[in-house]
């Protein structure tokens, strides 16, 4: 999951502040995306040549460039780089660096991070070590979790800087597993911490660093009397918050099987327990995936779940544990922003392919949870499509970013009850004078008759309904993914078109597991992963093979990840259907996948071995019919190789063919200039043994 608060490009806007109305213009503008801080501010290696704006106060942008960091703010002065790193040999070892809040009072620190260890360094260049561990297996500042239950990054600063929240972890009892790197003399193995399902974990720690003591405490989630949390045991530490004064820490707390959870509320400045805020159960899972949002000074807070009503809405709670709902509406929502008047969230409630911003007033904050009045929702945007939000810290001013179907990309400058100041900018049509077809959004029934699963349909070039043509289904139906939105071109991938252009029927559709539809749909896979994604793929390839000019006989299946688990679980089950397929990174059997992941969908191997059997592709090696091609990164490190390599040994015990082609020095995506190589490899199998 992404952070929600998103910087613009300059490669999609110019910005140019005009000081009398202090209103952020434009100049120049290519295209329409948005990133998040972390990619623009974290990464220096990403698109070193871009600028980067954000907001970062009420009235203040935050330049990032490539020399520094600029302050703006909206009457057109411009700080002397108040964000610039110190001057330091060392700075390009830096890794995870996570600046201190702006404004803070303890003047300007970086917290980073080198091997396994965490350092902080202030504006003169003086460094202090946080952590540090000659044992590799202890590693501190950094991600956990493997970047489930919406973790990001691993350090957390408190609001006014005088704390720095961190995450710990022991990974001594994982499991090694090698990884080739052949660009070595004689090749090496590099080993990764892999934990696999129903295998040791590792266990997290969160700790709290004082800039004034500089010295650090450890949470103690032991403390509560639930008796959950012992010290030494696995355990999940996710969607760390502060509260505004800095005194107290929130932690969601998550038990390894993943069926409870609590938020607990921790002293800062001893880390002891102070208070378990409110408990989550579910038989299936409850998967926190968001910090609570605080409302200014009041004690009151915002909190998401989907856990209590089926559907991702927000609810006011107080620091004993009482709760309301806000957003009644049975759709998924996302938090935005609050003002202390207004909230601010998005929501699929005009549908599950658009994403609209609402806002609601709450009277009498003061007065507690209880006694607070919600005035009916206001929707803020109307233009039909997909909505992206960029919310100014003060609520006044957002930027709306959006595209539908036939809409490439607007972006309008907004007043916070939804008034256009200004539009930003406006997209022409990037397929002017390319060979682009027609693109189709629409819904099919899911297998159990409860949904409707929405699809997006490429015709080929020069279509003729008089003439059959092939079927190429591609397919990913894994958990938190929605492949069909209403976006330009419908969230099209330039691959598909490119098959359209080549005179294939291309067929893209979400399915029961994805998200954006409730929990009920989202836990429909529980404990047997690929069976309910099946069958409802299977319910829009069968109405595609209704119509006439679809060829029966030339159907294929492209996927990767998830989606090249999908590939060969429908290549396998439904021979009859598909003559091709090209499986990329699948996970083969869910024993090999991590825990966090694996453990959530499917329980572990140990409490689920009938789940495991039925839905590991290991089975159904025997029941490859037609042409199947593998590609595989051998430096994978998501899904490691052990899971298509033991496919292709079970093939060949089995004295089945099939294609594997690996790409040397690549982990789960092939990317760069390899890229090319790879989808003409993908193109090139279908044109040869589906054309």
């Amino acid at each position: 999951m992404k952070k929600t608060l998103l910087v613009i490009s300059t490669l999609v806007l110019g910005l140019e502040l005009n000081a009398q109305t202090g209103i952020v213009d434009t100049r120049k503008a290519n295209d329409g995306e948005l990133i998040t801080m972390e990619e623009a501010i974290l990464d220096r290696s990403l698109y070193p040549e871009r600028q980067y704006y954000l907001w970062t106060g009420e009235h203040d942008l935050l330049r990032w460039t490539p020399e520094g960091f600029f302050r703006i703010d909206l009457i057109g002065k411009m700080a002397d780089r108040p964000w610039n790193r110190p001057d330091s040999p060392a700075q390009d070892c830096w890794e995870n660096v996570t600046p201190s809040p702006l404004d803070s009072g303890m003047g300007r620190h970086w917290a980073f991070t080198q091997a396994n260890n965490l350092f902080l360094s202030d504006a003169s260049g003086k460094i202090d070590t946080v952590a540090f561990s000659t044992d590799r297996s202890i590693v501190s500042g950094q991600i956990v979790s493997r970047n489930e239950f919406g973790i990001q990054g691993g350090i957390f600063w408190a609001p006014d800087g005088s704390r720095m929240a961190w995450y710990c972890k022991d990974e001594s009892a994982v499991h090694d597993f090698p990884l080739l790197d052949i660009s070595s003399r004689c090749g090496d193995l590099k080993n990764i911490k892999y934990p696999m399902a129903g295998t040791p974990s590792e266990k997290v720690s969160t700790y709290v660093y004082d800039l004034r003591s500089g010295k650090s405490v450890r949470l103690q989630p032991w403390g509560s009397p639930s008796g959950y949390w012992k010290d030494g045991e696995e355990y999940y530490m996710t969607n760390i918050s502060w509260s505004p004064d800095a005194a107290r820490i929130f932690v969601h707390m998550l038990d390894r099987k993943q069926n409870h959870q609590e938020l607990l509320m921790f002293d800062a400045a001893t880390g002891a327990w102070m208070k378990t805020i409110l408990t989550e159960d579910n038989e299936k899972y409850v998967e926190p995936l968001d910090p609570i949002h605080f409302i200014g000074e009041t004690g009151l807070f915002i909190y998401r779940t989907a856990n209590r009503d089926r559907y991702r809405n927000l609810y006011l709670c107080d620091l004993d544990g009482n709760i309301r709902r806000i957003t009644s509406t049975d759709a998924d929502v996302a938090y935005v922003g609050n003002d202390g008047r207004y909230l601010y969230y998005t929501s699929a409630e005009v549908s599950p392919v658009e994403n609209h911003l609402f806002r609601i007033r709450m009277d009498r904050l003061e007065k507690g949870v209880a006694k607070v009045r919600f005035r009916q929702p206001e929707r803020l945007t109307f233009e039909e499509g997909w909505h992206e939000i960029t919310m100014s810290p003060d609520c006044r001013y957002f930027v709306d970013s959006y595209s539908s179907l036939k809409v490439p990309r607007v972006m309008n400058l907004k007043k916070a009850d939804g008034h256009v100041i200004r539009c930003l900018f406006t997209a022409p049509d990037p397929t002017e004078g390319h060979a682009f077809t027609e693109v189709s959004l629409g819904t099919v029934k899911s297998a159990d008759g409860k949904y409707d699963n929405w699809y997006r349909l490429i015709l080929p070039k020069d279509f003729d309904p008089t003439k059959k043509y092939p079927l190429m289904l591609y397919v990913y139906g894994g958990p938190h993914s929605q492949l069909v939105r209403n976006t330009f071109l419908g969230d099209i991938r330039n691959w598909e078109m490119y098959m359209a252009e080549r005179g294939y029927i291309v067929y893209i559709q979400d399915n029961r597991g994805t998200e954006n539809r409730g929990l009920d749909y989202e836990q429909a896979i529980h404990r047997q992963c690929g069976q309910a994604e099946m069958a409802d793929q299977m319910v829009g390839v069968r109405m595609l093979m209704d119509l006439p000019f679809v060829d029966k006989d030339r159907i294929g299946v492209h996927g990767w990840s998830y989606g090249g688990f999908m590939t060969i679980s429908l290549f396998t089950n439904y021979p009859e259907i598909f003559k091709v397929a090209v499986a990329g990174g699948p996970v083969i059997d869910w024993k090999w996948y991590e825990v966090m992941y694996g453990e959530r969908y499917m329980d572990s191997p140990q409490d689920n071995p009938e789940g495991y059997e039925k839905v590991s592709l290991i089975n159904k090696a025997k029941d490859v019919k037609g042409k199947l091609l593998i590609c595989q990164g051998v430096i994978d490190p998501v899904v490691v190789w052990e899971n298509s390599l033991s496919f292709v040994r079970e093939c060949v015990k089995n004295r089945i063919q099939l294609d594997y082609f690996p790409y040397p020095r690549h982990e789960h995506n092939v990317i760069g200039p390899d890229r090319v190589h790879l989808m003409d490899k993908v193109t090139l199998y279908f044109e040869d043994y589906l054309r």
